[in-house]
């Protein structure tokens, strides 16, 4: 007994690691990131800085659970990279039950060293969309380069961790789907699992290729340590939907008209600059088409130039015209998870006009009201004579004192009416119904 503990005591006295047998092991861990919705750059950034994470702790396994109708390009292949990059294998899942890994979600599926998906899944319809128009049919060339690429790209994927490049292709041209089971049948996916636990065990073992060369898979008993987007994720997947960046272009006019309309820098111009400048932003995220925009740019600038040239209505209804025009052209109705809705479009430019109709008609009741300021709002005010001699004197108008001359002769403390201005001179006569009012 005291040899033991002498033994410990030394251990501890010497430097250097203790020996294996009595230093902890770390804990082995897994990486659960959820891509849920439409793929595009808030989706992309958050499973980057995910796989950064856990190649920077040493991670064992990512764990990329998808349910997604598909999205942008840009974003799919953002992810792709990062994947077949990662010196940490990747397992995608589709799950929850109900869920789908369709279009962009396939590609993502098919890059993982590990596609597993939950029963009642289902995956394919990888048919490129043309965002921001574009023809449709077999003949249109634009078309057929994309889906080729799009083709090729899911055949590469495929035959790099030997699955079936014939049906992802087919997915690709003509939009083939599967349910779970099928997908394990045909070879898409790797096996069913129908939880967390199940998919842990069923990869025990596994042998799958990395960037440095071929892994077995050690999964048994890892710990599940999941990573939720951040905030800067999230702000970026909602203001990169199509119908947010609409929204908040619409919300930026509106408020810039309002401005125009109540000038001083108000409510209406704070909340309008913040809306445009994120909408502004989030077309810079999203492929649009040029000429979509410009309608869109110039539907605005004719929506502001409304408020400073009289064309009653013309230049505003006109803008808005190109608005709804640009936004059609501009933006696709049929891509998975970033569609821009009819409904959106139309219902702002309804409540944009209502708010054009309602400037419009304050810019005019404005007009026709009386000038209160300058040489001219001095015409028809009212006065009294402080001095008089002849036919001028002085008088008391608006609390100042003013030369003053009339074409008949007044007497000191008579109403009077100015009746014009030249220069600091004004031309006054009696008041004949304020005079009137003071006599019994």
């Amino acid at each position: 007994m005291r040899g033991r503990a002498l033994l410990v005591a030394l251990a501890l006295l010497l430097p250097g690691p203790l020996p294996r047998s009595i230093a902890a092991e770390p804990a082995r861990t897994a990486l659960l990131l959820s891509v849920e919705g439409g793929i595009g750059p808030g989706v992309a950034g958050y499973v980057e800085a995910g796989l950064a994470r856990a190649a920077g702790e040493g991670t064992a396994l990512v764990v990329l659970r998808l349910d997604t109708p598909g999205g942008l390009d840009a974003a799919m292949r953002r992810i792709v990279q990062a994947m077949l990059a990662s010196p940490v294998p990747v397992a995608a899942w589709v799950a929850p039950r109900g869920a789908r890994a369709a279009s962009a979600g396939l590609l993502i599926l098919s890059a993982a060293q590990v596609a597993a998906m939950a029963p009642g899944t289902a995956t394919g319809a990888a048919t490129p969309v043309l965002l921001g128009g574009g023809q449709e049919g077999d003949r249109d060339p634009m078309r057929a380069k994309r889906v080729n690429d799009a083709a090729a790209y899911a055949r590469g994927l495929a035959e790099y961790h030997g699955r079936n490049p014939d049906w992802l292709e087919k997915a690709v041209r003509e939009a083939a789907s599967v349910p779970a089971e099928e997908a394990v049948r045909l070879g898409v996916a790797d096996f069913v699992a129908a939880d967390l636990p199940a998919l842990l065990a069923t990869m025990e073992g596994r042998r799958v290729r990395m960037p440095s060369g071929p892994l077995v898979l050690e999964t048994s008993g890892l710990a599940v340590e999941r990573l939720d987007p951040g905030w800067r994720d999230r702000l970026l997947t909602a203001i990169s939907d199509p119908n947010i960046a609409y929204l908040l272009l619409m919300i930026g006019l509106g408020g810039l008209i309002l401005e125009v309309a109540a000038p001083g820098f108000g409510l209406g111009g704070v909340v309008g600059g913040i809306a445009l400048l994120l909408g502004l932003f989030a077309l810079n995220l999203l492929p649009v088409d040029l000429t979509g925009l410009a309608l869109m740019a110039l539907g605005a600038a004719m929506l502001v130039a409304e408020a400073f040239i009289p064309a009653f209505g013309l230049l505003g209804f006109g803008g808005l015209a190109a608005l709804v025009l640009g936004a059609v052209i501009a933006f696709d109705f049929g891509t998975p998870g970033f569609a821009l809705s009819p409904v959106v479009v139309v219902s702002s430019a309804a409540l944009l006009a209502l708010l054009l109709a309602a400037t419009m008609w304050s810019v005019l009741r404005a007009r026709r009201r009386a000038v209160r300021t300058g040489a001219q709002g001095m015409i028809g005010a009212a006065g009294r004579v402080l001095e008089w001699s002849g036919r001028s004197g002085t008088v008391l108008v608006h609390g100042e004192r003013w030369s003053a001359s009339a074409p008949a002769a007044l007497a000191p403390g008579q109403p009077v009416r100015v009746m014009a201005r030249q220069g600091l001179r004004l031309t006054v006569a009696a008041d004949a119904a304020e005079q009137e009012g003071k006599t019994p």
